[in-house]
């Protein structure tokens, strides 16, 4: 077995911070060091989350009473603003990092501040991150000190485009993305739209003017694209469900292709992405509490769209999981480690 690594959580009481410590209370490589809360501070883990009575015994503690230094490396589960704080320090000190907000996903800082509407705290380290999408990124994920953990609709949607830009077979300029995500996506918030008795047998789309995962989403997808920028039209639904993303994707062709052999040879090795049969529909349940990826895809007879279609657990595969899928590769362990989970069902 390889030799424990000391861990810490920034903003252990959210959602993905709690996602977090559900993974790696069992991740055999692991010893969770600090785990911060300001609010939560003092208080035992289990007495906010009974689910992990008699897993963790440790208590939150605030941020500025700890050194995060002492820890090999550290997830920041924060609002975003909160890493940029943090993150010279520890890099300077040897530390890794791996930010879940969006400090560092995006390289052009002024789109950044823009959408952000803050100053960014530390521009100078910006281009040390490597941006964690494994499937595109791995070899500079290996070698990486800071990751910026992508968001969970980004996620979801370049999966499903990125095979098919790599190879120019899609007009990058005409994208739709229509996606639904659970309530979970927006956070632990005490905010009346997010809560169960007004969520449940609703729908509704929202940040119709923009939603900020919107540049890195066009960022990165114009990074991988062999056609040069690529622009789409984006927007997020809120379901009445606690958790999971449904992406539903419609793009032009311009080349003849057959979709199956581009993504099965794209992920044929990829253990977090299934490609299903064409025609099928991936059901959100079917990535429940799992690090999974589920994509397939539908040819529109007599034209030349192509509808994609890709689930995942906004918390997982979206957030949690993927970050562990990152630092076990940035730490040379089996992918897989600690987050080969079969999916939730019922």
């Amino acid at each position: 077995m390889d030799e424990k690594i000391k861990v810490s959580i920034v903003g252990g009481s959210g959602y993905t911070g709690i996602e977090l410590l559900r993974i790696l209370s069992l991740h055999p490589n692991v010893d969770i060091h600090h785990i911060t809360s300001r609010n939560d501070a003092g208080r035992h883990v289990y007495e906010v989350y009974p689910s992990l009575r008699g897993v963790l015994n440790h208590r939150f503690t605030s941020p500025d009473e700890i050194d995060l230094k002492e820890s090999n490396l550290v997830f920041f589960a924060t609002p975003n603003g909160v890493a940029m704080e943090y993150a010279k320090d520890l890099l300077n000190n040897g530390i890794k990092v791996i930010d879940l907000a969006a400090d560092f996903r995006i390289k052009n800082i002024k789109e950044w501040e823009k959408w952000y509407e803050m100053p960014h705290k530390c521009p100078d380290i910006l281009p040390k991150a490597v941006y964690g999408l494994p499937e595109v990124n791995r070899e500079k994920i290996k070698n990486a000190q800071l990751i910026a953990n992508p968001g969970c609709y980004p996620t979801a949607i370049q999966l499903a485009l990125i095979p098919l830009l790599k190879e120019g077979l899609i007009d990058p300029l005409s994208i739709i993305a229509d996606a639904k995500s659970g309530i979970s996506g927006a956070g632990k918030k005490n905010k009346a739209d997010f809560l169960m008795s007004e969520a449940s047998e609703n729908f509704k789309a929202y940040s119709l003017q923009g939603h900020r995962h919107q540049p890195e989403i066009e960022e990165n997808l114009s990074l991988n694209s062999s056609l040069g920028k690529a622009k789409l039209l984006f927007v997020p639904h809120l379901l009445p469900i606690v958790r999971g993303i449904h992406a539903t994707i419609y793009v032009n062709c311009i080349k003849d292709f057959d979709a199956s052999v581009i993504f099965n040879k794209f992920y044929e090795k990829e253990p977090f992405v299934d490609v299903m049969e064409a025609n099928s529909c991936p059901e959100i349940k079917s990535v429940r509490s799992s690090n999974m990826c589920r994509i397939s895809f539908f040819k529109v007879p007599d034209t030349k769209q192509l509808v994609i279609l890709s689930v995942i657990d906004n918390l997982m595969k979206g957030a949690a999981g993927q970050a562990v899928q990152n630092m076990n590769i940035m730490m040379g362990w089996e992918e897989t480690l600690g987050i080969h989970l079969i999916p939730l069902v019922p």
